[in-house]
Formats: C-alpha cells, structure tokens, sequence
C-alpha cells in the first residue's frame, strides 16, 4: 500500500511541476538567481508538500481500499477452517 500511495504521490506532483513549468515562463530569465538564493527553500517547501501529499494519499487509501477487510477475513477463515476453501488450513498442514 506504501509503493501505491508513493507512485500516486509522485505523478500528482510531476502534474504538479510541469502545469507550473508552463505557467511560470516569466521566470526563466531569472532562474539562476531564484535558485542560488531560494533553491533550499523551495526545495524544504517541496519536501514538506511531498509528506502531506503522501500522507493524505495514504490514508484515503487506508479508508476506502481496506473498508471491512477484517469480517472478509473472518469469513475466509472461518471457511478456511471448516474445511470450504481449496486452501488447506494450518491444523491440516501440520498433520501431514
């Protein structure tokens, strides 16, 4: 889940970065300078929006992809158990 928040993380703020590359051309000719004094600045504020932009994705993954994974658990369990499911249980496993 952590790869899938990353890789979602990094093409909204690739979107992100090349919309404001084509709506901040008036600062091309001053680009050395933006970088030479503010370049850690923008880069701490691009840090600190890449962890809330993670965290955020996280956990509406976190919400919406793992609603009632723990009774769809029980039930595969408890088949697993009885003895429905293609899938051996451990008690079986250790038998053998």
């Amino acid at each position: 889940m952590i790869a899938n928040a990353l890789i979602l993380t990094l093409a909204l703020l690739l979107a992100l970065g090349f919309w404001l590359m084509g709506e901040l051309r008036f600062l091309i000719p001053y680009r050395h300078i933006l970088v030479e004094q503010y370049g850690g600045v923008i880069g701490g504020w691009a840090a600190v929006l890449f962890l809330n932009v993670f965290a955020a994705v996280y956990a509406v993954q976190r919400k919406f992809f793992l609603k009632d994974t723990g009774r769809k658990l029980t039930h595969v369990d408890k088949q697993a158990a009885a003895g429905h499911s293609p899938v051996p249980s451990p008690e079986r496993d250790q038998d053998q």
